[in-house]
């Protein structure tokens, strides 16, 4: 009963995830999951570990992992930290590195799980507003503060900066944390974990959720310094010294090392979002350039609550927001070219009824 809730659980508002639903038959388009399945070499471990060994706790360091990690991004492995999802690597890195007397910056519109860690961790934060071509502009960041968390690419606009606005703000902000969360990295923007080396303050976390179509296994990883790491494992060993599973551990490994499933599957993704990006604009949608797995659109003519509703009504699930500023917008994930055809063909029926 919430009588016996602290303060904090009361002054919370939890982040409120994209529909899963339990209806059959539905071209889900709102969660930006990969459309293809995993690596079959994943799978194929994940049934080798599925044993015995299952009695017995996984490898609390994860070395396995961090050290196929650590190969495929030219860093050590004390480098690397791995966790339950980039939700909980993210968490981590809120509490060990974000919370300072000055407030942490982002974006006005970006990832919504940032303020509820925020909430729940006590941290002080100031959002940033996008341009109104819906960008980050890096000079909008040159005001003091504790530390600095980007997407890049942004969610759920899609945007991408290039690695010089990455350096710029590193540069702007040599005694604080910036943080870049390269979840969509992989679909066409730079990821930052080349600059680590130069750049002490700098931590990138990804996932393998999206490129890798492992949402399901939950594995999210941090790169940076080695001082960095090491808060995120104090954290880590204070609430939980097991977060991989011996599963899980298995088929992130063997994912990672599948370099040629890996590039196939995101130039097929990346095709059809260039595809569907086209498509849209044939039907009077304004597209946000995008570098993520996703698009982020607008109709000038219709409302975007109303054409969410019109899509699920016909079997097909998209994202939509209520902020304010993006409340006509619409964000849909990169299907197969079957589903993102259904999409297209559901849009033409509802702009052809409506314009009758």
């Amino acid at each position: 009963m919430s009588r016996f809730w602290t303060d904090r659980v009361h002054a919370l508002t939890p982040y409120v995830p994209g529909e899963q639903p339990k209806q059959a038959g539905l071209v889900k388009l709102n969660t930006n999951e990969c459309p293809y399945g995993p690596s079959p070499r994943a799978l194929d471990a994940i049934r080798a570990a599925t044993d015995d060994t299952l009695r017995l706790y996984p490898d609390p360091n994860s070395a396995r992992l961090r050290g196929a990690l650590a190969r495929q991004h030219g860093v050590a492995p004390e480098q690397v930290f791995v966790g339950n999802g980039s939700d909980e690597v993210l968490a981590h890195v809120f509490q060990g590195l974000l919370q300072h007397d000055a407030p942490l910056l982002f974006p006005d519109i970006t990832y919504s799980f940032y303020p509820v860690y925020c909430g729940l961790y006590g941290v002080e934060y100031r959002t940033v507003a996008l341009d109104r071509e819906l960008r980050v502009r890096i000079e909008d960041y040159r005001q003091p503060c504790g530390a600095i968390i980007l997407p890049n690419p942004n969610a759920p606009t899609g945007t991408a900066l290039d690695l010089d606005d990455i350096r710029t703000l590193l540069e702007d902000h040599p005694a604080q944390p910036v943080v870049i969360d390269e979840a969509y990295v992989d679909f066409g923007g730079d990821s930052a974990v080349r600059l680590i080396a130069d750049y002490s303050n700098l931590l990138v976390v990804q996932t393998l959720s999206k490129s890798r179509a492992l949402a399901g296994l939950r594995v999210g990883s941090a790169i940076g310094h080695p001082e960095l790491i090491e808060a995120l494992v104090r954290v880590k060993d204070s609430f939980n010294s097991y977060p991989l599973d011996r599963l899980a551990e298995a088929g992130a490994t063997a994912a990672i090392e599948d370099a040629g499933w890996f590039e196939e599957t995101r130039s097929r993704i990346i095709r059809s979002r260039d595809r569907l990006s086209d498509g849209l604009r044939a039907r009077g949608f304004m597209v946000q350039p995008s570098s993520a797995n996703f698009l982020f659109v607008r109709h000038p003519d219709h409302r975007g609550a109303e054409l969410h509703a019109a899509l699920r009504a016909r079997g097909v699930l998209v994202r939509h927001f209520t902020a304010p500023r993006i409340a006509d917008h619409l964000r849909i994930s990169i299907g197969t070219d079957a589903e993102c055809d259904i999409l297209l063909d559901a849009l033409s029926g509802i702009l052809g009824r409506n314009a009758a």
